[in-house]
Parts: C-alpha cells; structure tokens; sequence
C-alpha cells in the first residue's frame, strides 16, 4: 500500500482528535479572571490527554517511517488505534468534569488501555512485517520506549496498580497517565529525530 496515503490518513486523524478535545472547555460566563479555576480539572485532564497523543504521534511517526511497506494487516490495525484514539475525547471530557468520581476516571482508564493494547499491537505487526527482510527496521523498533513497556510485565502491573488507586483517589487515573507520557516523551530512540520518511517501495 502507499505509506504516505496512510501516513496522511493518521495525522488527519490524529489532529482532529486533538482538537475537538478543546470544544469542550466552556467559556466563562463571569469577566473575573478567577471564573477559569473552574474549569482547571477539565483543563488538565486536556492537557494530559492532548500531549500523550502527541507523544503518541511522535513515535507512530517514527515507527512508519522505517517501515518499508504498510501491508493490509498494518492499515487495519492502525485503523483499530484510531479507532480506540477517537474515544478520547470522551473519557477526557467525562473525567475533566467528574475528576473525584470512580466512573469517569475508570472509563478513562479501560480506554487508553485500549489504545495502549491496540498501539502495541500496530508496534508488533510492523515489526514482524520487517523481521526478515530489513531485520535492523525491526531492532530499532523493539527499542522503542512503548514496544518494550507495553510489551513488559509492567504494563498490565500498572493498569492494575492505577485501578486500586483510582479506588481511594479517582484523580490517579490521570496523574498515572501524566507520568507515563513524561516518561515516554524522553525514551526515545537516538535516531528518532534524524530520519526521514521515505517513499514505499
């Protein structure tokens, strides 16, 4: 398939999701500068949500970038990642309004669980795509920050320790999610900012 045809599909994707996130901040209906305070959990749970996608991207954006070919597996799964993505702005908006409540922050986590399950899962199928053929494509993938946590044991051991957690205090949810992306925003592979996207062969 085209990789720059699917490429393009994700980012225009992706970007929409990024910003109809926004849509749901309300302005003030009070000129005091102290009437936004009440709008700083759905604030931060945007702020959370818009830069874990954007780390997200980065690394989606490298991973397409080495990969040879996009076959038909590639294109359906990464449809599967956009798909779970979409549903972020809704658990964002839930959780941004009823931050101290169990409902929203859990269906906030089941859906970056997802996402998390389905961007490992685009992760794996590219890297076996170019395990024969181009075998240095698929090492460079393996390094990646996500293919190694969420393929680790640590993965599932902190869904399970930010759902206890969310138990005793609901905001966890997104403070959890804070951390992994300040985490996953530094461990990056050396050469991810010094390739180039190439045509697909």
């Amino acid at each position: 398939m085209n990789k720059g045809r699917v490429e393009a599909f994700s980012d225009a994707i992706v970007a929409i999701i990024m910003t109809i996130m926004i849509l749901e901040f309300k302005t003030p209906h009070d000129f005091h500068w102290t009437a936004i305070l009440e709008d700083l959990p759905y604030l931060f749970a945007y702020a959370v949500s818009f830069f874990f996608i954007a780390v997200a991207w980065y690394n989606h954006h490298y991973m397409f970038s080495l990969t040879k070919r996009v076959t038909k597996s590639i294109y359906w799964i990464n449809n599967i990642w956009l798909f779970t993505m979409a549903m972020i702005p809704v658990a964002t908006a839930w959780a941004g309004e009823f931050m101290l409540y169990h409902g929203p922050e859990y269906f906030y986590l089941l859906i970056f669980t997802l996402w998390s399950m389905a961007y490992y899962w685009l992760s794996r199928t590219i890297d076996r795509v170019n395990h024969e053929a181009n075998p240095e494509i698929s090492q460079k993938i393996k390094k990646m920050g996500p293919y190694f946590y969420m393929g680790s044991i640590y993965f599932p051991l902190t869904v399970l320790a930010t759902a206890i957690g969310i138990y005793f205090y609901p905001p966890i949810g997104l403070i959890a999610t804070l951390i992994e992306l300040i985490v996953m925003a530094f461990w990056t592979n050396d050469d991810s900012d010094k390739i180039f996207s190439e045509t697909a062969e």
